[in-house]
């Protein structure tokens, strides 16, 4: 049995205040060396970053209360500093001696916690001799190989991406992110892998500590169904990465195949995309979408193996063509290729679609070749899957009965892939379907506190009108009460294919048509733990619902914030806030660098709820009403969020990081 030392809350408010304050100016006599005054290079600010990263999410587990996961952070933090001493740079260890403090400092408070964790010793000072950049120089190249990683291959020898790497991608993950993009992660091209899922970059070059693709690979959490990525070949993916992540293609856009070389070289010319001016006859999104979605998929959408080459899983791969090139030539219908495979006219080949499916209407096929006569235009957002623009289509059209009536069916069949042994019990409130497998009372709990956090949601996130209950989420909203951490994490990877931070126990997810939150709830926790753990995703999950194209990280760091402040009673834990705001701050370069996802998922969850303090303070508070205004009348979020602000969200946050420096 653990035995806890009792310290009152005030001292316990100022012990951890000091736990976990960044010093934002570091200088003098540190570890027996000066302060590091040498410019670290480009992977050892890295490591720095991935140490301080690890130490952020302590801290914030250690104010939430989750003191297991706050060590579970704190023992990676230490296993880090090791690797990182292990290199043996002074101007390295001088640059993470505060983290270092930190770690010692933490460790201390979370033993009188009840938390066991290895014994703590400070590591000395590596003795060598720290270099001296020239004032010239350029900064040091990631390619150039480094003899102190395990792995680097010799001087001269590079790890290629189309020779090296795409080859493991396509064997080891095409069937779900080349193919498929599960989780919303894809990596069908050099660009995709890189930019990563909506969660943030998977791959920091020069950095392999950081960079999560390596640590799903060596948890053994993917690849899934079986594939295994060898040791020579995680050998090869993390030289590729010491060695800067570097591309040595033609096109950092051409689709790898699902197999084990990438496809051929692809056309680098973007194709020209036409955006709708509204005097079209035909939709693309109303019309044209859901006909290709509907005969289209195996063969060219959501395939496996793409027959000839045509890929149609977005707007741009389908007017850039297959191996007999473009398929559809803007202004001439009857001249377009795929008008005459739809009609089985072409000269070569089969009538589509393939595979002993019915042939389109002849309707259906005058209504896209009208559509290819208007230009073939497009009235959504390019980077959609053909498939979510289709979706996003008929929800748009869907009365709130007819969404609750999807969500439902949707629902049932998550919880059975995820539970397929257990019947589902299910609980309705004004707002919300709680489904799940445990007691009626512990659904009806978590019903209650969801409508109570909904009370704090409409607060910042103010419907425009007084609706029905049912149109506020436009349908009734999903909740997935899981009893145990286990079943949250399997739902997370069987439902979203993806596995979730070991520190998690409830998040939420809205793509336009789904929309529901899922969390840890049983009858042996109390009703205040679990009302804490649904705030941050019920919030959140009412920001992102408010338009449709409400990005993640506005949506997240609102719910975040609001949480973290309804949560801080005492002016200490209110200045933990700002602290904490400030530290999300410094680890961010520029706003281009957040909002293309360029910092782990920890660093942009941290600064995207340090934007969100700002948003909700008194001072700004206006602002943000007025954004909220222009969603609820259907404004873009970039256009709602300037009508709110009067700047765009990329000059509010570069101004905001001048501020905080």
């Amino acid at each position: 049995m653990k035995m806890k030392r009792i310290i009152p809350l005030a001292t316990r408010c100022v012990l951890l205040l000091a736990t976990f304050m960044v010093d934002l100016v570091a200088g003098g006599v540190i570890g027996g060396g000066t302060a590091h005054a040498v410019e670290l290079d480009r992977r050892q600010k890295a490591i720095v970053s991935t140490i301080g990263a690890t130490i952020n999410r302590a801290g914030k587990a250690y104010f939430e209360g989750k003191y297991d996961s706050s060590g579970n952070e704190i023992r990676k933090a230490l296993e880090q500093v090791e690797r990182a001493v292990d290199l043996g740079s002074p101007e390295l260890y001088d640059a993470i001696v505060v983290h270092i403090d930190k770690i010692s400092r933490a460790h201390a408070m979370l033993e009188l916690e009840g938390i066991s964790l290895p014994p703590f010793r400070r590591p000395p000072r590596p003795t060598g001799t720290a270099s001296t950049p020239m004032a010239s120089s350029d900064p040091p190249d990631p390619n150039s190989p480094d003899p102190n990683t395990p792995g680097t291959p010799p001087s001269g020898t590079l790890v290629s991406f189309t020779k090296d790497v795409a080859p493991i991608l396509s064997s080891k993950c095409g069937r779900c992110h080349i193919s498929e993009r599960r989780g919303g992660f894809s990596t069908s091209s050099y660009t995709a892998l890189m930019k990563g899922p909506p969660e943030g970059v998977v791959v920091f070059a020069g950095d392999v500590i950081g960079s999560r693709l390596i640590e799903t690979i060596e948890t053994g959490d993917m690849p899934r169904g079986g594939a295994k990525v060898s040791a020579a070949e995680l050998d090869t993916l993390k030289t590729w990465i010491t060695q800067g992540a570097k591309f040595d293609g033609n096109d950092p856009n051409q689709m790898l195949a699902a197999g084990n070389t990438p496809a051929p070289a692809m056309e680098t010319k973007p194709p020209v995309i036409t955006q709708a001016t509204g005097n079209e006859t035909v939709s693309f999104s109303f019309d044209i979408a859901p006909l290709l979605v509907e005969h289209c998929g195996g063969c060219h959408i959501d395939a496996m193996q793409v027959r000839g080459g045509l890929r149609m899983d977005t707007f741009v791969q389908m007017m850039r063509g297959g191996d007999s090139g473009a398929v559809i030539t803007p202004g001439r219908g009857e001249a377009s290729l795929l008008v005459k495979k739809l009609r089985g006219t072409a000269t070569d080949g089969e009538r589509m679609p393939a595979g002993g499916r019915p042939p389109l209407s002849d309707d259906s096929i005058a209504l896209i070749s009208k559509w290819i006569d208007e230009g073939a235009t497009l009235d959504a957002n390019q980077s959609q899957p053909i498939k979510v623009i289709s979706k996003l289509a008929w929800a748009s059209r869907a009365s709130s009965a007819e969404m609750s009536a999807k969500r439902a069916e949707l629902a049932d069949r998550n919880y059975k892939l995820a539970n397929s042994s257990t019947a589902l019990t299910e609980y309705q409130t004004d707002h919300f379907r709680v489904v799940g497998s445990g007691s009626q009372q512990t659904l009806e709990v978590v019903g209650r506190a969801a409508e109570k956090h909904l009370k704090i949601a409409k607060s910042v996130a103010r419907p425009a009108s007084a609706t029905a209950a049912e149109d506020y989420f436009h349908g009734r909203a999903t909740i997935f009460v899981l009893p145990r951490r286990y079943d949250y994490s399997e739902f997370a990877k069987m439902v979203e294919q993806r596995s979730v931070p070991s520190d998690w126990s409830a998040h939420w997810q809205y793509d336009g048509i789904d929309a529901y939150a899922a969390t840890v709830a049983s009858e042996t926790e109390d009703e205040e733990a679990i009302e804490s753990r649904l705030l941050s995703p019920i919030v959140s999950l009412a920001v992102a619902s408010r338009g449709s194209d409400v990005p993640r990280w506005f949506a997240e760091g609102i719910g975040s914030a609001t949480a973290m402040q309804q949560n801080a009673k005492s002016r200490s834990e209110k200045e933990k806030l700002r602290v904490l705001a400030g530290e999300a701050a410094s680890a961010v370069k520029d706003a281009k660098a957040f909002l293309d996802n360029k910092l782990t998922p920890e660093q942009a969850d941290s600064f995207g709820t340090a934007l969100a303090m700002s948003m909700l303070d008194r001072s700004r508070r206006k602002m943000l009403d007025a954004t909220f205004r222009s969603l609820d009348d259907g404004k873009s979020f970039n256009d709602a969020f300037v009508g709110g602000f009067g700047v765009t969200p990329t000059i509010y946050i570069d101004q905001l990081l001048q501020f905080r420096r």
